[in-house]
């Protein structure tokens, strides 16, 4: 439900790698000796990201984990707020277009049993809707801190840690994984309807489940199912996609079911990169998953959950969750919200006259619009108007 209440968000961005400035000091990282004592707790954002709390210069900071970055990124507001020096400015592209890009020294940065000491880190605007519209982020952490250890990923039990390449604390299916020469971002390999897809993005920023490049779709589905409409969020703005389900997904060893695709664009951030797409924590929250690049392996536990068929929209309304309202961020395509004729930036205050409440993402009033089709649902405008919405499967 999370995916399709908050919208598809992502993080993937490209960059390249800075010198180290002069007088900045080369980063040197460790991992403790009991690093599998370090477990660290986190939540997923309305957008299915990884939220914790790390460590930036001895002060905690608010965290994503997103193995989709070519590199970490700190907040620009965060750096403002602090006073921290940006240097070697530039662009990066990423999804959604191409955004100025910074450079600040580090003194420590640190995450469960793992410390870095010196170095540098990317400086980016970090829009509250990418960052997964459940609060302010400070840092997003990529594979420059991750890749060279193995990163195992309790998603049901919400923790996470960080062990020495090579280790296997369970056992699972196994798909390839390595980082990319070019971009450094977490890749695999699969096949869709035995069209293979090589390579895929592995991207935990990612809140989808599977997203395709335009012609990798077009060559795995001749035929395509039933589609609508989305609308994704990346660090360079909003994209529109489009949204399917197919039966399955092939990864290594793993079959996964009821998989939920976005279909980019044609030229979209997959072919910039030359990327057949990405698989995200829509698809890996379903698993206990290892992510070891160093040891050319990614290992997938399924979950009590793991077949369960993705949650549709029945009402057609993708939505922003602001403090007492929703805003309609996108109406998707042949829905009955568009047969009615909603329009991306309305406002919603009330549901079948209940106020929207401060824990909406997480209350059982979110369900409505996934709800069973045929339902009639009363939806109080911002504007004091009243629509009433009947539910109807579309896709």
């Amino acid at each position: 439900m999370r995916a399709l209440a908050a919208l598809l968000l992502v993080l993937t961005a490209l960059a390249p790698a800075p010198p180290i400035a002069p007088g900045a000091v080369a980063p040197v990282s460790r991992l403790a000796p009991d690093s599998a004592a370090h477990w660290v707790p986190f939540t997923l954002t309305p957008g299915n990201q990884i939220s914790f709390t790390a460590t930036l210069d001895g002060k905690p900071v608010a965290a994503i984990l997103d193995t989709g970055l070519s590199y970490s990124v700190l907040s620009r507001d965060y750096v403002r707020k602090a006073g921290i020096a940006v240097t070697q400015k530039g662009h990066a592209t990423v999804i959604g277009g191409v955004v100025p890009l910074g450079w600040a020294a580090t003194h420590t940065l640190a995450l469960g049993g793992l410390t870095r000491t010196g170095g540098e880190i990317a400086v980016a605007d970090v829009p509250a809707l990418a960052a997964g519209g459940g609060g302010t982020v400070d840092l997003l952490i990529g594979p420059d801190l991750l890749a060279g250890y193995a990163l195992d990923i309790d998603y049901p039990a919400g923790r996470f840690r960080l062990l020495p390449s090579g280790q296997l604390p369970f056992r699972g299916a196994s798909a390839p994984l390595r980082t990319s020469p070019a971009t450094n971002v977490y890749l695999t390999d699969g096949a869709l309807g035995g069209h293979p897809l090589h390579p895929l993005v592995v991207d935990t920023g990612d809140g989808a489940m599977l997203t395709l490049a335009h012609r990798t779709w077009q060559a795995a589905e001749p035929d395509p199912p039933p589609m609508t409409s989305a609308t994704s969020y990346g660090l360079g703005g909003a994209i529109v996609t489009g949204l399917a389900i197919v039966p399955a997904l092939r990864l290594g060893d793993l079959v996964a079911r009821q998989i939920e695709v976005r279909i980019e664009p044609p030229g979209g951030f997959s072919d910039a990169i030359g990327a057949e797409g990405r698989i995200g924590t829509g698809l890996l929250q379903r698993y206990h998953v290892l992510l070891d690049p160093g040891a050319k392996r990614m290992v997938l536990a399924p979950g009590p959950d793991a077949d369960q068929p993705p949650v549709r929209s029945t009402s057609g309304l993708l939505l922003g969750f602001e403090r007492d309202r929703l805003r309609v961020m996108h109406v998707m395509r042949g829905s009955p919200a568009a047969a009615q004729g909603w329009k991306q930036g309305e406002t919603i205050c009330t549901i079948d006259g209940q106020p929207i409440p401060r824990d909406y993402p997480d209350n059982a009033l979110s369900t409505w619009s996934v709800g069973t089709p045929g339902r009639i649902v009363a939806l109080g405008l911002c504007d004091g108007t009243t629509r009433r919405l009947t539910l109807k499967r579309f896709y």
